[in-house]
């Protein structure tokens, strides 16, 4: 039975919640708790202070919003929120593939797109979506707001770019605008069975077509480095020309996966590149 005397703070609004961060910078941030309390329940952690982020009844980090520029997800909506959202259906599908993806019913009820992107790890579902989608993540703190790309949060396993004082409090992805452009997302995660598997190769793709030729590419990759990872040199190969399956070759120049517990290296890069491949070639046809 889980049992931890870790004492809890529970603050109502989003600046309590800031403050209380400021104050206690060591305190374990909790939102859904699906990673932390499985950690607090293994002895892996041993928090004496707990500041629970789910109590927070502020709007702005729970409300999924969307305007001519941008989606707006609050990082305390959860992961069944976003997949049955219409407007991340919309602009954003492949995220809602993600989080469809994540865990069994109860973990999607519970779990949160800010507690995913704040546990870091490599083999985290959304992770490499919101890389390939651009995303900004807003972080907060008594001190103001700042947002970082996607691209600049991780700086290492488990690792992130945020100070002490800072609150992961929403996610920010930019909405396509030119409407003579073509675009093609796609989202693949490999694991031993199709459900409730931690990922040994995930895959988040989004081209963007004109006139046959690829304008701009984005290819991201989870669980085959310490980090989710982008393939400039895939994209490059796509960039400028009409799209060529064969430019899944160059993941071996982009990515060097390591042999684990789950999976082998040799694996991870051929599935990597058998997979996109293959949707390319669906593309072309």
């Amino acid at each position: 039975m889980l049992c931890s005397p870790a004492a809890v703070e529970c603050p109502k609004t989003l600046a309590e919640a800031l403050q209380l961060r400021a104050a206690k910078p060591q305190a374990c941030l909790m939102a859904g708790g699906t990673d932390v309390m499985v950690l607090i329940e293994r002895d892996v952690i041993k928090p004496t202070e707990v500041i629970n982020l789910l109590s927070i009844e502020d709007r702005g980090v729970r409300a999924i919003e969307c305007n001519e520029n941008e989606l707006c997800i609050g990082a305390l909506a959860t992961h069944s929120q976003i997949w049955h959202n219409a407007q991340v259906v919309k602009n954003a599908g492949i995220l809602a593939e993600a989080c469809a993806s994540i865990g069994a019913r109860q973990i999607q009820n519970r779990g949160t797109i800010g507690g995913n992107i704040a546990n870091a790890s490599p083999a985290g579902d959304s992770l490499p979506v919101l890389l390939a989608l651009d995303a900004e993540i807003e972080l907060q703190s008594v001190r103001g707001a700042r947002r970082v790309p996607m691209s600049a949060l991780y700086t290492g396993y488990r690792r992130m770019c945020t100070e002490p004082d800072e609150l992961i409090t929403r996610i920010f992805i930019p909405i396509k605008k030119d409407e003579n452009v073509n675009e093609f997302s796609w989202f693949r995660k490999i694991g031993p069975r199709r459900a409730l598997a931690i990922s040994k190769v995930m895959i988040a793709a989004r081209l963007q077509v004109e006139n046959g030729i690829v304008k701009d590419a984005r290819i991201a990759l989870g669980s085959v480095a310490a980090t989710p990872v982008r393939a400039p040199k895939t994209e490059a190969a796509l960039i400028g020309h009409a799209i060529d399956p064969s430019a899944a070759l160059k993941l071996s120049e982009d990515i060097h996966p390591i042999d684990d517990l789950r999976s082998t290296a040799d694996y991870r890069m051929t599935v990597a590149t058998k997979t996109l491949s293959t949707w390319l070639s669906s593309l072309c046809g």
